[in-house]
């Protein structure tokens, strides 16, 4: 028995030489300056300089083949599950990572055979039982955990970084109103905000803009705290939350009206690929005919990655949104159109997300010890490398953040009210000098509520 386990520790050992080797090697290919930023040590091993900026601190060995072969999400899961130590900040680790892990949207075609089964398992997640169960995974963990680093606002959403804003609030407020004047929102519009968070796009339009606000969302958490901001800032008679699936507010006495404007801001994520034809398609139902739609939200960077490579998209699913799905903008577009909307306009504000992403992430690194009062362990870890993660990939392009303004077309070469260029067929313009007036402007402006 003493030497079967001195073979097997002698073996083990040697594995274990084996993948030192393999790490050195991934290392000094891909990381800059000699490997200087990035060391890695498991019991009785280490790779890497002394004085790297990142030290990865295994607890078994186990995790090694993972590190060898820069399987990201197999990384995050050992560090979710306590059994890897990462020493070092997180825009030092994202660095490394992404120096490690380089283009995870190039992998191969999908086959036939696995797109079907994408298009079964899409179907198959995204009911309405599914699709309340998987939102309120995620938006539900605690109201005061994400008020630790979102802004007052709670906006939950890429942010507009114009020149000159340099505050998260202030970023924010710029976004809420350069989407209100896309949208062309005036006082008495019926305005639908679809998936509407915490609420701040819904009052901003309906104290900026004075439209009649109609948000739904599938949080409970999030439905109690925007009921009670209606209720204190006396907004009842012009503005409703309900905790409702798009897919049935036209089944709703509010519903059965067309809006004139309808917003959808980081809702579509969770729709689906396959069940994107019949979300446009209730959109355009739902919009009055003339009327404008903005759809917010996040793409794939590649043009046939239904996920980030490298593990990175299983790891988001586990842990972060499951049932999140990404799809292209070319496929966005395409649905949009077989819908019965026109494209207007196409705003890529990819940059934008990165930089909100890091000030997320950068408030929470700063509170991790009143985040450890609020949310289990595994749940604080999974939050800090999502946000920091997520903020390398839209840096490096390996995801997109599209707003895509449409319309319902009237059909109406000739209106009988509305001014401008003949056959728009819409409130809009067909010129975008409206929509660009200084945003932190009007943003200060706006009176304070």
């Amino acid at each position: 028995m003493g030497v079967m386990q001195g073979v097997a520790g002698a073996a083990g050992r040697q594995m274990e030489r084996q993948v030192g080797r393999q790490l050195e090697k991934l290392m000094a290919a891909r990381l800059d300056s000699g490997t200087r930023s990035l060391a890695v040590a498991w019991p009785g091993g280490r790779v890497g300089p002394g004085d790297a900026k990142v030290l990865l601190r295994f607890r078994a060995t186990r995790w090694l083949t993972a590190m060898a072969q820069a399987r990201l999400g197999d990384l995050a899961e050992a560090y979710v599950r306590g059994e890897l130590d990462i020493e070092g900040s997180m825009r030092d680790l994202m660095a490394a990572a992404a120096a490690l892990v380089q283009d995870p949207t190039s992998e191969a075609l999908v086959s036939p055979w696995r797109r079907l089964w994408q298009h079964w398992r899409s179907r198959r997640h995204h009911d309405r039982a599914h699709d309340a169960q998987q939102v309120q995974f995620h938006y539900d963990v605690s109201d005061d955990f994400y008020a630790l680093w979102l802004d007052p606002r709670r906006v939950y959403s890429c942010a507009y970084w114009p020149a000159g804003v340099n505050d998260l609030a202030a970023a924010q407020e710029a976004k809420l109103d350069l989407i209100c004047r896309k949208l062309k929102l005036e006082p008495g519009l019926r305005f639908l905000d679809i998936g509407a968070g915490w609420g701040g796009l819904l009052l901003w339009a309906a104290e900026h803009y004075g439209v009649q606000a109609h948000g739904v969302t599938l949080s409970k958490h999030q439905h109690a705290h925007v009921s009670r901001l209606i209720q204190a800032r006396g907004l009842t008679d012009r503005v409703r939350m309900e905790l409702l699936d798009y897919r049935d507010i036209a089944c709703t006495d509010w519903g059965r009206r067309p809006f004139d404007r309808i917003a959808s801001v980081g809702m579509f994520e969770h729709v689906g690929d396959a069940q994107l034809p019949g979300y446009f398609s209730t959109l355009q139902a739902l919009l009055a005919p003339g009327g404008l739609m903005l759809n917010h939200g996040i793409t794939a960077g590649g043009l046939h990655n239904h996920q980030l490579g490298a593990g990175m998209g299983d790891f988001v699913e586990r842990h972060i949104f499951p049932g999140g799905e990404l799809v292209h903008v070319s496929r966005v577009t395409t649905t949009l159109a077989e819908g019965g909307l026109e494209l207007l306009d196409a705003e890529n504000l990819r940059p934008h997300y990165a930089r909100t992403l890091w000030a997320w992430s950068d408030a929470l690194e700063a509170r991790l010890p009143e985040a450890a009062q609020l949310v289990p362990p595994e749940t604080l870890r999974a939050y800090r490398l999502y946000l920091a993660g997520s903020a390398m990939n839209f840096e490096h392009g390996w995801l997109g953040l599209y707003q895509l303004l449409g319309a319902r077309p009237d059909h109406q070469v000739e209106h009988p009210v509305r001014e401008g260029l003949r056959g728009r067929q819409s409130a809009y313009p067909f010129e975008r000098s409206y929509i660009y007036a200084p945003a932190q402007d009007r943003a200060r402006e706006a009176p304070a509520r």
